[in-house]
């Protein structure tokens, strides 16, 4: 059953227990559950009650499924909880999801905070909420298993035995060196099937793929697809190993990655939270700023529009066709930007002649078939010569707006900005511009040619 069944089926059993005071009941639910369902299942309580349900588990079972709540669904339930309480929680959490937590709930708090938290834990939190956000330090996790290279096989398995309760994962494990540099890696599968008196050094992979500890939280999560890593190491300028990155945290990084591709092309400023929590200002605010962007880009159209208005008076007809001219511009490059953009989000090779080229030939096609199209149209309502102006036009557009569709989001890339920052309706404004400026200067042209 899916998540959202669990929900239904659950919560009015759960409001009743609390109702009842049932704390068995409270610590079945807790205990029996699979985390990620009971985490679902309390998404739908007030705080209040969410604590009184986690309250009657172990402090690691309340972790297990304390992390699996949205963010701002911890944020509020952290609200609820004193200095002492809350530290103990931050202590239990793996280092990536606590670092997601204390960076959402302010400097301030975070200082008054950490004095109570143990030593190792602190200087661990203190280095992670250094790095850059959405860098690869940033969403990292320190708990990684690790041996020197110089022990046998048997050592290395009962090491592992003692390291592995308190790490996130142990199918990799990393051979460092003096000052834990990285000197290579063996999977566990590797470790277990190899001879007992054999030696880490005689077995390990020496040339580890890594990434730095400043790199794009996007480029780790490709390098992670590319080799179909299960985690894969994090280093600093010396090669010095300062944690890991999973799959886990990877597949919650291209979620976040496509959602905002997905906001930005429909003109929108990606959310921190789900819609139905974030705060009705927040997404005025994220939606009004990218409103008044296009509002003055629509200026533009207008002002086109004020510079033909002799031609338009003399020749009624061309206002007609303003609407196809500018929808046909439009949407040939909103497809290009669709087309570039994800392109370039999945690393493609786009050099640019090449786009151009592509881009020329598909217009230029799709242009002809659009234009006789329009011309055909065009003839049910003005004469032969009058509907030429509309089917080349067309024609104009279509090419305009895929090579600008498809060239912006390259330009955005090579100057160093998210290319999703063009989404569909800025190309489909800009569009409209050059295709008002492409139709009235045909237009003048034909009717002079038509006149002579």
């Amino acid at each position: 059953m899916g998540a959202a069944v669990y929900h239904q089926l659950l919560l009015p059993d759960l409001k009743q227990m609390l109702a009842e005071d049932d704390k068995a009941g409270l610590a079945e639910f807790c205990n029996a559950l699979y985390p990620p369902v009971a985490a679902e299942v309390l998404e739908g309580l007030p705080a209040e009650d969410v604590w009184r349900v986690l309250e009657n588990c172990s402090l690691s079972r309340q972790v297990e499924i304390f992390e699996f709540l949205s963010l701002a669904e911890q944020v509020e339930l952290v609200d609820k909880l004193d200095r002492k309480r809350l530290s103990r929680l931050v202590e239990e959490m793996s280092p990536d999801d606590r670092v997601d937590l204390l960076s959402r709930l302010g400097p301030e708090r975070v200082e008054n905070l950490l004095p109570l938290i143990a030593q190792a834990e602190r200087s661990d939190i203190r280095k992670l909420l250094s790095f850059p956000e959405q860098s690869a330090g940033a969403i990292m996790t320190t708990e990684y298993a690790s041996l020197p290279a110089d022990i046998t096989v048997r050592d290395a398995l009962d090491r592992l035995r003692k390291q592995a309760p308190d790490r996130e994962t142990i199918y990799y494990i990393f051979i460092l060196g003096e000052d834990r540099r990285l000197d290579g890696m063996i999977s566990l599968r590797d470790l277990i099937l190899a001879k007992p008196d054999a030696k880490l050094a005689d077995l390990m992979r020496r040339d580890v793929i890594s990434v730095r500890v400043d790199d794009d939280q996007e480029h780790v999560a490709q390098e992670l697809a590319r080799y179909d890593f299960l985690a894969i190491p994090v280093v600093d300028s010396q090669n010095r190993l300062v944690g890991i990155v999973t799959h886990d945290d990877v597949l919650d990084i291209v979620q976040e990655e496509a959602d905002e591709d997905a906001y930005r092309l429909g003109a929108v400023e990606p959310l921190e939270d789900s819609y139905l929590e974030t705060p009705l200002l927040t997404i005025v605010w994220k939606r009004g700023m990218w409103l008044v962007l296009l509002l003055f880009a629509a200026l533009g159209t207008s002002a086109v529009l004020s510079r033909y208005e002799e031609v338009s008076q003399k020749n009624a007809w061309l206002i007609w066709f303003v609407p196809l001219v500018i929808a046909c511009g439009g949407n040939a490059g909103s497809q290009s930007a669709t087309l570039l953009i994800r392109a370039l989000a999945l690393r493609e090779s786009v050099g640019s002649l090449r786009v151009v080229g592509r881009e020329l030939a598909a217009g230029f096609s799709l242009g002809l078939f659009l234009g006789g199209l329009g011309f055909l149209l065009a003839l049910l309502y003005v004469p032969r010569g009058h509907a030429m102006i509309i089917g080349t036009t067309v024609m104009l557009v279509v090419v305009m707006g895929a090579v600008t569709g498809a060239m912006l989001p390259i330009l955005f890339k090579r100057l160093g900005m998210d290319p999703a920052l063009m989404s569909n309706p800025l190309i489909a404004s800009l569009s409209d511009i050059l295709g008002l400026l492409i139709y009235y200067n045909v237009a003048v042209l034909v009717l002079r040619l038509l006149a002579a």
